[in-house]
């Protein structure tokens, strides 16, 4: 890959609007600007400045405009840059493209810009990466998170584990050149401490994965339970708006309804489900199925019943067929403004001592009149996310990182048996060679031409 041309593209998205961003760089990008622009001579102008100016094709003006200059190499690309803020025209945007083509820059593929950031050792390979993320977050908290990988907090930590590593290895390799006095230097116990701690690291790293895509993709979370218990109506109090239909007749919704509710900068992708029952026809027998499916897919299970008509035995067969291993379930009895006020309390205590169920895993809400939803929103977002999440927490959210990281940790494993089983250096240094070849796939030390293209192709154009 060279980055001798000069690219360009339109950096902003297509569509009517005021301001359009059209995004040169390489080499020539001043030049090339500068040779159809009147106004200040651009090629004598100072980095990081903006200047007011005409685009012309000959003597036709195509656009008044600002062109903001970035001088190789203090710009995102580490090359010369030039940004040209024009009205967002699509026939202006599209002229002023074409003079630049036509002046020897080419069209950027999707995600060249920041290609050429990498190539040229602005970012690493993960914060590139997070540059999508951050582009794509839906929620503050998937911002936040995709802003502390580009900001280099997981590149820093990996590349600290790298550095000792690497220390190490050096240390084996010597002993290979060394290998008839039958010396060690590199001490067996030290570096055995080091590679459990190294483990226990990229182990809560690989744990981080489960909350990480979460908060990247969303939490998915169904809402179960039996008809009529008034899951439809917890859906729309939780929305704050009409999204399903509610009626008294039961079986009501024969599909599942899917909602984004974002809760402390956590989105849940709510999903309201049929009704759990005997079907009665082959339509609700699909619902039936496909809540069962969507129960098993997903993070967090909202088990909604009527606190007014369901006995001890109903709960506990539903919550038997319903609790599926890795989805985390909050229960909550609805319709809570139909109990007689006077014996609210004892027949809650009766009901959860006939039933066997600790009553603290409970929530108590009426859906209809909107009675401790806001409690409900609470226990949601902390079911889910288990006080797992603070500000300097590194997170991993992308499925690539993961995999670098589990074929690490099993090259780790390998050097700790070796280290018990006292095998010889050169099979040492091979198992720490994989474990820092994984490393570097994902920071960008060690890339392969079909990597990169895998990566940046899912760019947009003009990033």
């Amino acid at each position: 890959m060279t980055n001798n041309e000069t690219i360009v593209a339109l950096a902003t998205p297509n569509g009517i609007g005021a301001i359009a961003v059209i995004r040169l760089s390489g080499p020539d990008a001043i030049t090339i600007a500068n040779s159809v622009w009147k106004g200040k001579d651009l090629t004598k102008q100072q980095s990081h400045t903006i200047h007011f100016g005409n685009i012309v094709d000959g003597e036709l003006i195509l656009d008044e405009v600002l062109a903001s200059l970035f001088v190789a190499p203090r710009s995102y690309t580490r090359e010369n840059v030039v940004e040209i803020s024009c009205h967002a025209s699509a026939y202006i945007v599209e002229s002023i493209i074409k003079l630049f083509i036509k002046k020897g820059a080419r069209s950027a593929k999707p995600g060249e810009f920041t290609l050429r950031a990498f190539l040229n050792g602005q970012l690493d390979l993960s914060q590139a990466e997070a540059v999508a993320d951050l582009i794509a977050s839906n929620s503050k908290a998937s911002q936040q998170v995709a802003l502390q990988q580009l900001r280099g907090g997981f590149s820093n930590q990996l590349q600290t584990l790298r550095e000792q590593l690497v220390n190490f290895a050096s240390l084996i390799e010597l002993e290979l050149d060394f290998a008839e006095e039958d010396v060690e230097f590199a001490n067996r116990d030290q570096l055995k401490q080091l590679i459990v701690d190294i483990t226990h690291i990229i182990g809560r790293l690989i744990q981080s994965f489960e909350l990480g895509n979460a908060i990247k993709q969303g939490v998915n979370t169904v809402i179960a339970g039996r008809p009529n218990a008034g899951k439809s109506t917890l859906l729309n109090a939780l929305l704050n708006e009409e999204r399903a239909i509610v009626s008294h007749i039961p079986g009501t919704t024969r599909d599942t309804i899917e909602e984004v509710l974002n809760i402390q900068g956590i989105n849940f992708r709510l999903i309201d489900t049929a009704g759990i029952r005997e079907a009665t026809d082959t339509i609700e027998q699909i619902g039936v199925q496909r809540t069962m499916e969507k129960i098993s897919q997903s993070a967090l299970l909202i088990y909604v019943f009527d606190a007014e008509e369901i006995t001890p035995e109903e709960l506990k067969n539903d919550l038997d067929s319903l609790q599926k291993p890795g989805v985390a379930m909050l229960m909550v009895a609805n319709k809570m403004d139909l109990l007689n006020q006077e014996i609210k309390a004892e027949s809650i205590k009766t009901f959860f001592k006939n039933s066997g169920l600790p009553e603290t895993q409970t929530i108590f809400i009426s859906a209809r009149e909107k009675l401790h939803i806001d409690d409900l929103k609470g226990n949601i977002y902390s079911t889910a996310i288990k006080d797992q999440l603070s500000g300097d927490e590194t997170l991993v959210t992308n499925i690539r990182h993961l995999e670098a990281l589990q074929k690490t940790e099993e090259a780790l494993i390998r050097v700790l048996g070796g280290i018990d089983g006292s095998i010889t250096s050169d099979f040492l240094s091979m198992d720490i060679k994989q474990a820092l070849h994984y490393l570097g796939e994902i920071t960008g030390a060690v890339t392969t031409d079909d990597l990169l293209e895998n990566i940046f192709s899912k760019f947009c154009i003009g990033k």
